[in-house]
């Protein structure tokens, strides 16, 4: 894995990444305010499923209104994502927190998605209607899309949280 960062670091277009100073930080104040989106979106919709969110409108009302910001914000992400791995693979790809970021965005997008194919077309208003496991599943959602945004500040920090040489490629 270090050995495709460290070809990818000597690319071309990952050299100009690097070498213009306002890239990086402009990638990842857009990727920032991006997963913000997500967060916000996805919670909105948790919340509503445990009806302490918009519990007058229906779910399809809520998801109509808040899936498309996330769905795009999404797509956002993972084009900055990608740009900053670009700018600086070896700290991505030698950060446990990056890798575990990665899998919790993908369980994360699924199961906010897993809620609009379930309950997209629900048109009744109530959190009475979701069952528990449904509910259940909301909590997990929030508090996954938080742990999403703490481990994507944590990446910073990698090393000072889990030590070196965590990663079996390290």
């Amino acid at each position: 894995m270090m050995a495709f960062a460290a070809w990818l670091h000597a690319t071309a277009f990952s050299q100009m990444i690097q070498a213009v100073r306002w890239i990086i930080p402009l990638l990842q104040s857009i990727h920032i305010v991006m997963i913000g989106i997500v967060f916000v979106s996805s919670v909105v919709i948790a919340l509503h499923v445990l009806g302490r969110v918009r519990a007058e409108e229906s779910f399809q009302a809520v998801w109509g209104r808040f899936a498309p910001w996330s769905r795009t914000a999404l797509v956002v992400m993972l084009v900055t994502g990608l740009l900053l791995v670009v700018g600086e693979p070896a700290r991505e790809f030698s950060a446990l927190s990056f890798w575990l970021k990665m899998g919790l965005v993908a369980i994360g997008a699924s199961g906010t998605a897993a809620f609009g194919r379930r309950y997209g077309a629900a048109k009744a208003v109530g959190a009475a209607r979701f069952p528990a496991s449904a509910r259940l599943a909301a909590v997990g959602l929030i508090v996954l899309w938080g742990a999403v945004v703490l481990l994507g500040r944590a990446i910073a920090y990698d090393v000072e949280m889990w030590g070196a040489g965590v990663l079996p490629w390290n």
